[in-house]
């Protein structure tokens, strides 16, 4: 299932991905992430694992996790998680972004075949999150009862 947060008082603002991430964060270790069209606020002069100089990056596991200890507010963005044990292939001539992308809002619709899980920051004022896995959705909704099923 797909998920839209934009309302919720779990935290300060709709794109901090550590608190969105927080009822999954210990079933996320296997993952890559594949990042593209970002746009942050960074409220800390803490040394980012992101690389401006590319319209995307992959990061680690383990500079993912780095990220999300950082107070950060995406304002646009998208994070594809793709396991580890899979090479992930970029297409960049159709790179996944959320800004005036329609397809973000459909349910089920992963701009990356291999992705698992897809974080939509949109706007800043709120964050798409799809699943590919079923129990991971259900704890997911569990601890945001709030959040809105995509249609």
């Amino acid at each position: 299932m797909d998920w839209e947060i934009r309302n919720t008082d779990k935290f300060r603002y709709h794109t901090y991905l550590k608190e969105i991430l927080k009822p999954i964060i210990d079933d996320i270790g296997g993952f890559d992430w594949l990042v593209s069209g970002l746009d942050y606020i960074a409220f800390t002069d803490a040394n980012l694992p992101i690389n401006f100089e590319e319209d995307h990056f992959i990061l680690s596991n383990e500079q993912f996790m780095q990220l999300l200890d950082v107070d950060i507010q995406f304002l646009f963005g998208v994070f594809l998680a793709i396991p580890s044990n899979v090479k992930i292939h970029v297409d960049t001539d159709h790179l996944p972004y959320a800004d005036l992308n329609k397809l973000v809002w459909k349910k089920g619709n992963f701009q990356h075949p291999d992705a698992k899980i897809e974080l939509i920051c949109f706007d800043s004022s709120s964050t798409i999150v799809k699943f590919k896995d079923e129990s991971l959705s259900r704890k997911f909704h569990k601890y945001f009862e709030e959040a809105l099923e995509l249609k």
